[in-house]
Order: structure tokens, then sequence, then C-alpha cells
């Protein structure tokens, strides 16, 4: 009877028992890809905002657009940086990686198209920048992946 017991309760444990929590060392590189996303746009945001003037003439677009795009950088990477800690930090990896390749899906129609008066340090610096989103997106990728 004993036996029989133990055998249900594991039988039970393992049909009934959630799937494992998001935490510990699975969410480690997915949540180093959000973090590092994070403060790489704060950074640079937070660069863009206090350099906007001398960058507008570089880049060709005006000193208050500089500023805007400066600003929003500063605060969604500060958001970002707090939606990092969540429990289920999976749904926000899929969310920000799919943010992430779509951003740089319209940069690239955006540049192609020609919509903005960049210079030519302008095109090369959101270039380099959507690159390196689409760099944390393939980390973010993996990062969800483990988590699958």
């Amino acid at each position: 009877m004993l036996s029989t017991v133990g055998v249900m309760t594991a039988f039970t444990t393992g049909t009934v028992a959630p799937r494992a929590a998001t935490t510990g060392s699975e969410t480690q590189l997915l949540r180093f890809a959000l973090r590092a996303d994070a403060t790489l746009c704060a950074g640079v945001g937070l660069f863009i905002a206090m350099a906007a003037d001398p960058l507008s003439r570089l880049s060709g677009l005006s000193p208050t657009t500089e500023w805007a795009v400066g600003a929003t950088l500063v605060g969604y990477g500060a958001l970002l940086y707090l939606c990092a800690r969540v429990t289920d930090v999976r749904v926000v990896g899929v969310g920000v990686l799919v943010g992430n390749v779509v951003f740089a899906v319209a940069v690239s129609v955006v540049l192609l198209a020609g919509w903005l008066p960049l210079t030519a340090f302008g095109v090369a610096a959101t270039v380099a920048f959507t690159v390196v989103t689409l760099g944390f997106a393939a980390l973010q990728y993996l990062g969800v992946r483990r988590l699958a």
C-alpha cells in the first residue's frame, strides 16, 4: 500500500506541478541581453540628448529631433532595465525581441526611402545603431530559446 501511494504521488506531482519557474540560471542569458540592451540604449540616448546641437550638424536632423530621440532612448532604456527584473522574463524577452526586429525593419525602410534629411554620417550612425540592435535581438532570441 505504501509503495502504491508513493507511485501515485510521484505521478500526480509530475502532472500537476507547473513548469519550472523562469528564475535562476536558465534566465541569465536573456536577463543579460535585456540589461545590456537597456544600458546601451540609455547611455547612447544620454549622449545624444546632451550633444544634440553638435550631433544635429553632423547627422542632418534638427537639434530638437536629436534631443527627443535621445530622451526617448533614455526612457526606453530605464523601462527595459526594470522589465528585465520580472519573474516571467520570457514574455518581456519575446516582446523586446519582436520590437527590436520591427525597429530594424522600420529603420531600413526609412533609410531606403530617404524620408529623413540625413547626411552620410547620419546614415552611417543609424545603420550602426540598427546593426547593434539586431545583435541584441539575436542574443535575446538565444535567451528566449533557452527558456522554451
